[in-house]
């Protein structure tokens, strides 16, 4: 049973665009996350050259057969330079052994596609009607969930998961972030589902200043709120700088400001960056580049960069990056929350550090959205069930949930005390929990904390959800103004983060940005923002 014709027409309008796209432009490649957000997905985007980019078994006709109906499933692939198409259908078949073991009525057919096409085929398979369930996140650029959502190709699941395995399997507030104007179209994966921000320190120059860390996370956590805390760090980079460490903080050239003041404001949307905010308090859509925060937390930056705790040439001119952080030549850092924060340790050439949280871990409209699945909208009731109950299966039972991730013990990995081992196997199926199922489905992995799965349910169950949780701006009907903001920010607002002015220069500098965001017909998009903002409070 199909959707209504106006859908069918949607989709077949998406399908032309989608054809159009790849006959001017090629393939697209997957994206970064559109949020800046450094544990979104976690994943190797390499995109594959080889020739085997996916499998091919499933049938375009009907999702129905005479044996039960089959889910024909879209995933993208990451982690292997090409599809062995002969092992994905070993997993499919031992996966449909297993559902069949579970009472199952329904079989799956797998299509592994390679990350750099995984958009254009998911796109041409929804506007062809040959696929039931896939994997999308909020980051992607043509197969988002935003696109999804705009263009109607995903079902309305909101009255299929109450009650249900896969329902229950996750916190209600998970739910609640992934949702567009109040319906779940939406599945997440479950994984680290909340946001927020720490200092983090390296252990070696703390010691070196004759600090001690776990007193520096004293003092910083003990302060009233994130102006303060910031504040705290000052008398050690001044000893840090005093010491020749060469830089006492480190931004990699990255704007916090919507980061470090998430307790104060929800940012609506990551591309305007620091222009738009709900406040938490008040539960009012606000003009944020106006606020005491704004001038505060800028001037701030500004003295550090004055003082030599920054240095802002290497920052804005790119010498200070990410792999800064792997050489001893810092103190402190920023770091996004993850439930296992000694992760960074492993990324900054394994060097001992300490974190410090600057902002509550917050659940917000893009914090369970970095991995999720999506039903088509021209699944019938009956399949769009079937989808619902494998899924609940996928993120509960360890059989399934081990197979659809890493494959087939014995050839795609071994277990080794229990633990998976993918060193060992020919691992031609390989995946990440991340994209794949809920972290309390799969066997942990070799090296991988033995409380992964407790350290996982304690910073979920340990977030809250912002006042604007489940909001989503739709910026069509202003685009225009809307790029113009977001070119803005890029131009002055981030200069403006990074202390690229001096101190008594910024509450200028802000009025300046300010006026020129309202040339470029920012009130239009504050506007936009706030009557839906309105709209959406009326309606939850």
């Amino acid at each position: 049973m199909r959707r209504n014709e106006l859908t069918k027409r949607a989709l077949a309008c998406a399908f032309s665009a989608t054809m159009a796209t790849m006959m001017l432009a090629g393939c697209s490649n997957a994206g970064t996350g559109t949020d800046g957000n450094a544990t979104d997905t976690g994943a190797d985007q390499t995109t594959s050259t080889g020739s085997e980019t996916g499998t091919d078994t499933g049938s375009s006709e009907s999702a129905s057969t005479g044996d039960g109906t089959v889910i024909r499933l879209y995933r993208c692939t990451y982690n292997t330079g090409s599809v062995d198409e002969n092992e994905v259908q070993a997993v499919e078949d031992a996966i449909n052994a297993r559902l069949g073991e579970l009472g199952a009525t329904y079989t799956i057919d797998i299509h592994d596609i390679m990350n750099g096409e995984y958009g254009d085929k998911a796109n041409m398979a929804l506007a062809g009607g040959e696929v039931d369930l896939l994997w999308t996140a909020n980051w992607w650029s043509t197969i988002g969930t935003n696109d999804l959502y705009n263009s109607n190709a995903a079902y309305d699941l909101t009255d299929l998961l109450p009650g249900t395995t896969l329902w229950n399997s996750m916190p209600e507030w998970f739910w609640e972030s992934a949702r567009y104007d109040g319906k779940d179209m939406f599945v997440p994966v479950y994984k680290e589902g909340a946001e927020g921000y720490m200092i983090k320190m390296l252990d070696s120059n703390v010691e070196a200043i004759g600090e001690d860390p776990e007193e520096i996370v004293k003092a910083i956590e003990g302060e009233k709120d994130t102006y303060s805390r910031l504040k705290a760090l000052e008398p050690y980079m001044q000893e840090a700088l005093d010491a020749g460490i060469t830089y006492p903080f480190i931004f990699a050239n990255t704007p916090m400001f919507y980061r470090f003041y998430l307790d104060k404001y929800d940012f609506v949307d990551n591309s305007l960056m620091s222009q738009i905010g709900v406040d938490q308090e008040t539960n009012e859509l606000v003009d944020t580049i106006l606020t005491d925060e704004y001038l505060e937390y800028c001037t701030l930056i500004a003295e550090w960069g004055e003082k030599g705790y920054i240095n802002v040439d290497d920052e804005l001119g790119g010498v200070v990056t990410t792999q800064t952080a792997q050489t001893q030549d810092w103190l402190f850092n920023w770091w996004t929350a993850v439930p296992n924060n000694e992760e960074s340790e492993g990324r900054d050439g394994n060097q001992a550090e300490h974190f410090a949280q600057v902002t509550q871990n917050w659940g917000r409209s893009t914090t369970t959205l970095g991995s999720c699945f999506a039903v088509s909208a021209q699944a019938s009731p009956e399949v769009a069930a079937d989808c619902v109950d494998f899924l609940g299966y996928l993120y509960t039972d360890n059989t399934i949930a081990n197979l659809y991730t890493y494959g087939i013990e014995g050839t795609d990995y071994v277990l080794t005390d229990g633990l998976v081992d993918r060193t060992s196997g020919t691992a031609t199926y390989n995946h990440s929990p991340w994209e794949s199922t809920s972290v309390k489905a799969v066997t942990l992995e070799v090296g991988e904390p033995s409380d992964k799965v407790e350290l996982y349910d304690t910073f979920n169950n340990g977030a809250s959800g912002t006042v604007a949780n489940g909001f989503r701006f739709d910026h069509s009907s202003v685009d225009a103004q809307y790029s113009a903001c977001v070119n803005l920010f890029t131009e002055m607002g981030q200069s403006l983060e990074m202390g690229a002015y001096g101190s008594d220069q910024v509450a200028d500098k802000i009025a300046e940005y300010q006026q020129k965001l309202d040339e470029a017909g920012y009130q239009d998009v504050l506007a936009e923002a706030q009557k839906q903002y309105e709209a959406w409070k009326a309606a939850n």
